[in-house]
């Protein structure tokens, strides 16, 4: 196995992380800034748009396995250990049956993004006046 094909591994393995932090963020034990926090990093692992995208060799998959875990590490600080615990379970469970999948969350999340589009666009002509 080749050192990009490990990369590739960790980054699967990642999703079911990142699945367990949707999953603590539902969870009403879990704090509100905790919440924000796994909120945005979740939104980021998920979304459709990458800062690098994963095309591009090496670089493409660096925000995956950089970023997200350390958005990970930084929200698990933040979340009870027994909820993320919980939580999990509940991912591996789910991945092993078959990937999740959310079309809200894709919707929200592309949403989120063309707003920011629709934003960025809106300043940028303001200042080109």
């Amino acid at each position: 196995m080749g050192w990009l094909d490990g990369w590739r591994k960790r980054a699967r393995e990642l999703r079911s992380e990142t699945y367990a932090l949707y999953l603590a963020y539902r969870d009403p034990r879990t704090p509100w800034y905790a919440r924000l926090f796994a909120a945005a990093v979740v939104g980021y692992a998920f979304s459709p748009i990458d800062l690098v995208p994963d095309f591009v060799p090496v670089l493409g998959y660096l925000d995956d396995l950089v970023l997200v875990p350390l958005g990970v590490l930084l929200a698990l600080k933040m979340i009870p250990p027994e909820v993320w615990a919980e939580s999990r379970e509940k991912a591996r469970e789910a991945m092993a049956a078959g990937r999740p999948v959310s079309w809200a969350a894709a919707l929200v999340i592309v949403l989120i993004w063309l707003l920011i589009a629709a934003v960025g666009v809106n300043v940028a002509i303001s200042i080109l006046r």
